[in-house]
């Protein structure tokens, strides 16, 4: 087993395991069955972590929309945020294994949509977007309407309805499971037709995945901005690797390690809020108890 991702039970196992360039404190590092979660500034907790240890990484920053979390400040100037995202980066890139996957959810606003994109860009430095997915959280087909959206009155813009997953990797030569992540054929002559094994075939690059309906913020947590379960577990799957190390360094209250728990993977997490390692740590717990 990788030093590096052995279960962290004491402080001396959390030294010993992600070489902080600052001591950890007793309490920084929280374990849950194979899962650990780490509470501190993730450039930080990344720099003390050995490179090329982590299979996938899927994560969603703060867009730097002004949304009130309790330990951040999401208003910076954009060049300082746009810096700040290519630091995370550069030691994610760092941290993950040559042929690893670094799934990034961001989205824009409609007076701002090329932020996304930009991030992207400043990214470049880095990988090579290899896929670019669009989540679409919300649709409307003839006069049916299916998920859900934030509702905006203008007479100017349009709801906002989708969201970016950046797929990046270091060369884009990462093979994936196209079809663990992909839907039956609707014309089943095209199965044996096609030279097909199996009733599968690619569901693309555009990704319904929709929120449950929640009645309250203690539904969501008590995060103002989270992801559904289903998002970063398409990401395992299709990134494919059996048992894969799954890392998100902004870990919110957990999403990611939950899904890394259901796909049989390892998960790390990083946060800065303690309010929200203690929220993941219980959602993990609570997904174990369940299996």
């Amino acid at each position: 087993m990788n030093p590096s991702l052995a279960p962290l039970h004491a402080i001396t196992d959390a030294v010993l395991s992600f070489r902080p360039t600052a001591p950890v404190k007793a309490g920084n590092v929280q374990t849950v069955g194979k899962h650990e979660i780490v509470q501190g500034d993730c450039v930080e907790v990344m720099r003390g972590m050995k490179a090329g240890s982590v299979d996938v990484v899927i994560t969603s920053p703060p867009y730097n929309i002004k949304i009130k979390y309790s330990k951040y400040r999401d208003n910076r100037p954009r060049s300082e945020y746009v810096a700040w995202i290519e630091s995370v980066g550069k030691e994610v890139a760092r941290v993950l294994a040559g042929g690893g996957s670094f799934f990034l959810n961001v989205g824009g606003t409609n007076t701002d949509p090329l932020l996304p994109f930009e991030l992207a860009i400043a990214l470049q430095k880095q990988f090579v977007m290899q896929n670019h997915i669009i989540w679409v959280k919300s649709v409307s087909i003839a006069d049916e309407s299916y998920g859900h959206f934030k509702p905006i009155n203008s007479r100017r813009f349009l709801n906002h309805n989708h969201e970016h997953i950046f797929h990046f990797t270091k060369a884009a030569d990462v093979k994936l499971d196209r079809l663990a992540v992909g839907v039956p054929f609707k014309d089943k002559t095209n199965i044996k037709r096609w030279g097909h094994k199996a009733d599968r075939r690619c569901a693309g690059n555009v990704w319904f995945i929709p929120y449950k309906t929640v009645q309250s913020k203690d539904q969501k947590h008590n995060h103002p901005c989270t992801f559904p379960v289903e998002l970063p577990q398409r990401c395992i799957r299709l990134h494919g690797k059996k048992g894969a190390v799954v890392l998100d360094p902004f870990l919110g209250t957990g999403t990611t390690l939950v899904a890394a728990e259901r796909e049989g993977c390892r998960g790390i997490g990083i946060d800065l809020d303690a309010v929200y390692c203690k929220t993941a740590k219980s959602r993990v717990a609570q997904e174990q108890r369940l299996v």
